[in-house]
């Protein structure tokens, strides 16, 4: 017998069929996802509506199969909102640039100061370039952007932004400066103890009323600085849960070594830190990509609500909503795998190192 068989044949044996109470459970189971995925196969492969002009087609099937058509015919609202469609190439390019930043990113030849710092700058001011226009292309106003362009805007820089500031914060809560540490706790609790959307209405709405007559900040900037001011106060807590799990001998060490503080915490106690809670990190970057859903409550088209938009808002398609949303749990569930992979290829690589 092959090896792998043998080997999954004792997975089976060990994990599913180990006793009569495990054996009966698994083939209950078993016989109920497999009803499921054949139901699920039939309505979503074979007997669907795949071509580009199947509206009258899928009416016809009366919900006993799925209706891709929609995706052909719906594409480019769903992918970037109510941005005029003939300047459509601009937000798609900046979506390309801003994947590829972030691959770019994952390259360990990439990982020096300068080298990330040209990398960010130059394709963040590209991207901003391309969605705003101006210099050779048509300004288009932030009231226009929608879809996955921003989705993708204020969490990269909802995430990008807010970890230092979480770091800082972190270190300020173990401080041993009275003031700092009140301030850092207070900020802390303050921004966990509230729901998202109130920081965002607080930004959009409330923030206006402080300001000067006159002065006015773009409707999106405030959002992501909430978002920002949000993130940074959950990634505090998990940088102050790596550096709780550190011994103190790290820090006397470097204390006996002569190292001052920031050179202690920089070069010895935060790259240990970073390092353990990279899961929790994660988790808290995932959690932003999809929190970007909650702007909506401040007339912000993000990807989801474009996709909404785009099929329900159209009385001829909008029967055909679940594959619209399908789509979009899709698209969410791609970048969210992406990051766990990254970040459990990351966990073993620094593991070795």
């Amino acid at each position: 017998m092959h090896p792998m068989i043998r080997r999954a044949g004792d997975w089976l044996r060990l994990n599913l069929f180990s006793s009569l109470t495990n054996s009966l459970v698994s083939l209950m189971v078993l016989t109920l996802l497999s009803w499921l995925g054949i139901k699920l196969f039939q309505w979503a492969v074979l007997d669907a509506v795949w071509s580009q002009t199947g509206l009258a087609a899928c009416q016809a099937l009366d919900g006993r199969g799925a209706c891709w058509s929609v995706l052909a015919e719906k594409w480019r609202p769903m992918l970037f909102g109510i941005y005029p469609q003939e300047q459509q190439w601009r937000p798609a390019l900046a979506v390309v640039l801003f994947c590829a930043i972030l691959l770019g990113s994952t390259w360990r030849g990439c990982w020096t100061v300068a080298r990330l710092l040209i990398l960010w700058l130059g394709g963040s001011l590209l991207c901003g370039w391309l969605l705003a226009g101006g210099a050779g292309l048509t300004p288009v106003p932030t009231s226009l952007w929608g879809g996955l362009p921003i989705t993708l805007m204020l969490a990269v820089f909802g995430t990008l932004f807010a970890f230092p500031l979480g770091v800082l914060l972190a270190l300020g809560r173990r401080s041993h400066m009275p003031v700092l540490r009140a301030l850092s706790v207070g900020y802390i609790e303050l921004v966990r103890g509230v729901p998202l959307i109130s920081v965002l209405f607080m930004a959009s709405l409330m923030f206006a009323l402080f300001l000067p007559e006159g002065i006015n900040f773009d409707k999106l900037l405030r959002a992501q600085v909430a978002l920002i001011l949000f993130n940074a106060a959950y990634l505090a807590e998990v940088v102050r849960a790596g550096l709780q799990a550190l011994p103190r001998g790290q820090t006397e060490a470097a204390q006996a070594l002569g190292l001052g503080y920031w050179q202690t915490h920089l070069f010895i106690v935060l790259p240990q830190a970073l390092r353990i809670t990279i899961p929790a990190q994660v988790n808290s970057f995932i959690d932003n990509f999809k929190d970007t859903s909650l702007v909506i409550v401040v007339s912000i088209f993000d990807f989801l609500y474009a996709v909404k938009q785009a099929v329900v808002s159209d009385l001829e398609w909008r029967h055909f909503f679940v594959e619209g949303y399908l789509f979009a749990m899709a698209i969410y569930w791609l970048f969210c795998f992406a990051m766990s992979r990254y970040s459990q290829w990351l966990e073993q690589r620094l593991r070795k190192v």
